[in-house]
């Protein structure tokens, strides 16, 4: 592959990395106007959902469902890694913390993982680079993101590290 082959695909992988991004903040945007008929259109009718937090603080399924009323998703950070989107917020007391890790396949959202009052690390174990498969290093998974405000309430939190 020549040098210019890797940069296309790197741009080609940019390109893909900020429309996942957009999705999910028009996704955010949606739900703060209220806008059902966006939100079906952003979601997959069979969204694969995973919450790690206490069960009270399940906001997320809550607003989606209806079960209660909505809470207000403001994400103070948003990023991408390939198909997956990371955004990070917390309530407006900084008593609730919470990430969301999407992933978005072909412009729409497809499984979330919602954690609440988590300190959260993702590492990188493998992937595409300029269109070959990384090998996974046996002693070290560069950390690529770490949860901001999982400490902003005063209080210890668990921590997770997510793998992609």
């Amino acid at each position: 592959m020549t040098d210019w082959e890797t940069r296309q695909e790197l741009d080609t992988l940019a390109d893909s990395e900020t429309k996942n991004r957009d999705v999910v903040l028009k996704l955010y945007d949606a739900l703060r106007s209220r806008d059902v008929e966006s939100v079906h259109r952003i979601l997959t009718p069979d969204l694969d959902y995973w919450f790690h937090g206490p069960p009270p603080h399940q906001f997320l399924m809550r607003t989606l469902t209806g079960v209660s009323p909505p809470f207000e998703f403001a994400p103070l950070s948003v990023v991408s890694f390939g198909s997956t989107v990371i955004a990070e917020g917390c309530d407006a007391a900084s008593s609730v913390s919470w990430i969301h890790a999407w992933t978005v396949s072909h412009g729409i959202i497809t499984q979330v993982r919602e954690y609440s009052n988590t300190s959260l690390t993702v590492t990188r174990i493998g992937g595409v680079v300029a269109g070959r498969s990384a090998e996974i290093a046996r002693s070290h998974c560069p950390s690529v993101w770490e949860s901001k405000f999982s400490g902003r309430a005063g209080k210890s939190v668990p921590g997770l590290v997510l793998a992609i």
